[in-house]
């Protein structure tokens, strides 16, 4: 049996801390290392050391009663929040740690939220109860606003149940209820209850202690081996099929796939589906514990693996049975950077690099615009982080210019467009249409072309294309979002297409079905909590008003009071100076991105970007005549198609 247990939490939370300890307890480590020593078992990577942050996910692996355990780090700080959303795919359970002195934090939230909408079983630690100021019952409340499914487990780390435990077991089973009732009990079947309660996400148990100093964390892992072991059976019968969760490479620069089995199992050499339909071999796989891995022969269910060399397969992408079908992430960044360099620096050098990292990392959505190379970007620790990896990595000394908002585009009406590319012995036809989705869908995709017409292997490569880039819109150049493509008609030639011949036309198909569809630009809005003196209350509603804020009913705290709501980001990022001005420094504030709307000042937005859709990814085909190809514009391509072109 394996088991994927990850561990999240706001920064400086002691995630770390904690995990060094458990890794002890679990028999891994002799000792644990020290993040302000610079020697922590699974922040290896001299960034993390440098900056004493988990900057990567990485893991390690132990064994108890005949179940393997793997121990699943991930980042705490809000810029690498898509790093430990990736790593949440393939969690089994998680331990949310939380600061028992500082309580819930806005990371938290977003964290909480994320770990929710993956339906991932939770368990809690409240961390650093030595610290002054820290109140656990306090910690218990706040989070039970989150879910009242929060249980204290008073310490229990197996055996008897504490009464509390026993009775909040019993609410949520009505079986169990009567045989309490009649002071009739299994501890058995209450473990069982219980394991299948917190699996359903039914219970969450909190537990608490101090991971610094060795207070607590025995209890936590042996309630972890109990509770983790009652998860559901795994599909050993079944066809392989696998989840990718993670790219990395080498210090020679190979490129290795990390991946969960989900069910069924691979041996080495074993071919198997790619996403695209195409297949592959994994002439390696490797178990990884921290930086060390060993070569194993299959990789079962349950476990997470890596291979090397494995090509088109990215993070989210579902290998084997059920190839091709890709996990939307939620997380987005807000924030946009230019790329800045030295001239002498060739272009298709300083790209190639970049390339590699969102390779690693496909958040950053590396875009070539007419102005230069762009970066999707969460903040400035991770431009700082980048910024080094290029210097380490690949010896390149870049900058980038100011973050700027990122907006996204959209469509409020549907549209057909075409793609046809045909220079001389090439050829490939894509009719797509373009229907608007529903808020925070991204791009998803549907073929209404019957295999008669065009045959379902190439379908699957429009299908590759259509999520391979992200696509600009044609207001702004802002990526494209929300919108389903439907493939409509499609053609091949059996002697002159290629590969490369769909995704010209795929491309230049949406392309040209924008450029007839009604756009529209989205900014981003954040949702925010302030809590201030009761005497700043009239300043710091008039500075959320002028924004443009929409709140919700305030909360009075004693002298204090607690405002929450929604805001655009563009106008509410900037304000942490002002609001700390406004509360003479007594204020607190949390804010995170929620959802993305239609942009209020969109008409200036757009002058300002002084965007030519024409100049960037073009709209236009290619058609042949007299053994020469030659470019129709976009407006006209309907008249050449060789397919029939339907109406919106």
């Amino acid at each position: 049996m394996n088991r994927v247990i990850g561990i999240v939490a706001h920064v400086d939370a002691g995630k770390t801390t904690l995990s060094e300890q458990l890794l002890v307890h679990a028999g891994v480590l002799r000792a644990a290392g020290r993040v302000d020593h610079g020697d922590a078992f699974l922040d290896a990577h001299p960034l993390e050391r440098q900056r004493g942050i988990t900057i990567f996910s990485d893991q390690a692996v132990f064994e108890r009663n005949g179940c393997r355990f793997f121990w699943l780090d991930t980042p705490g700080h809000a810029d690498f929040a898509a790093e430990a959303e990736r790593a949440m795919t393939v969690m089994d359970l998680a331990v949310l740690v939380i600061n028992g002195a500082e309580g819930i934090q806005s990371h938290t939230e977003a964290l909480w939220t994320l770990l929710e909408s993956y339906r991932v079983p939770v368990v809690i630690f409240i961390n650093k109860t030595d610290r002054p100021g820290c109140d656990p019952e306090a910690v218990l409340s706040q989070l039970r606003r989150l879910s009242p499914d929060v249980v204290d487990m008073g310490g229990w780390r197996g055996g008897a149940m504490p009464a509390a435990l026993v009775e909040a077991v019993a609410e949520r089973d009505e079986a169990l209820l009567e045989l309490w009732m009649a002071d009739r009990h299994d501890p058995e079947r209450w473990l069982l209850a219980l394991r299948g309660q917190v699996m359903r996400r039914e219970l969450i148990p909190a537990y608490s202690g101090s991971a610094l100093n060795d207070v607590g964390v025995d209890a936590l892992l042996d309630a972890l081996y109990l509770l983790a072991a009652g998860g559901a059976a795994e599909a050993e019968g079944a066809p392989f099929s696998a989840r990718v969760y993670k790219v990395r490479h080498d210090d020679r620069g190979n490129r290795l796939c990390f991946f969960k089995v989900l069910s069924g199992s691979l041996a080495a050499r074993e071919e198997f589906a790619l996403p695209g339909g195409d297949t592959a071999k994994a002439n390696e796989l490797r178990l990884y514990s921290g930086t060390r891995f060993t070569p194993v022969q299959r990789a079962e269910a349950g476990m997470l693996c890596a291979a090397p060399g494995l090509p088109d397969a990215r993070p989210g992408d579902t290998l084997g049975q059920g190839a091709g079908a890709r996990n939307a992430f939620r997380t987005e960044p807000m924030m946009a950077a230019s790329v800045l360099f030295d001239k002498a620096l060739p272009v298709s050098r300083v790209l190639e690099a970049l390339k590699q990292l969102e390779d690693e990392d496909p958040a950053l959505s590396v875009q070539v615009t007419p102005k230069g190379i762009d970066l999707r970007v969460m903040g400035r620790i991770q431009l700082e982080v980048i910024r080094q990896l290029m210097l380490d990595r690949f010896g390149m000394q870049i900058d980038f210019g100011p973050m700027r908002v990122l907006y996204l585009e959209t469509i409020d009406t549907s549209a057909v467009g075409v793609g046809h590319y045909e220079p001389l012995r090439h050829y490939a036809e894509v009719q797509l249409r373009l229907v608007p989705g529903e808020r925070g869908s991204g791009i998803t995709f549907e073929s209404l072309c019957h295999v008669d017409e065009l045959a379902l292997n190439w379908q699957r490569l429009i299908e590759t294309h259509v999520f391979e880039k992200a696509h600009k819109g044609v207001l702004t150049g802002a990526p494209l979002t929300d919108v389903r493509g439907q493939l409509l008609h499609g053609r091949a030639h059996l002697k002159h297409t290629e590969g490369g011949d769909f995704r010209e036309s795929t491309y230049r198909a949406i392309r040209n079905a924008l450029m007839y569809a009604h756009s529209v630009l989205l900014e981003p809005i954040c949702r925010f909590s302030l809590r201030a003196p009761g005497d700043s209350y009239g300043r710091v509603m008039g500075d959320l008003t002028a924004m443009h804020a929409a709140l919700d009913a305030p909360v009075t705290e004693g002298e204090a009071f607690v405002l929450t709501g929604e805001a655009p980001f563009a106008a509410f990022s900037g304000y942490n100076q002002d609001y700390l001005a406004a509360t003479h420094g007594r204020g607190l504030m949390q804010y995170r991105l929620d959802h993305y709307a239609p942009c209020r000042d969109a008409e200036a937005v757009i002058a300002g970007a002084e965007y030519n859709p024409l100049a960037d990814d073009t709209p236009d085909s290619v058609f042949c005549a007299h053994g020469a190809g030659y470019t129709v514009p976009w407006n006209e391509v309907r008249a050449h198609a060789h397919c029939p072109v339907e109406r919106e």
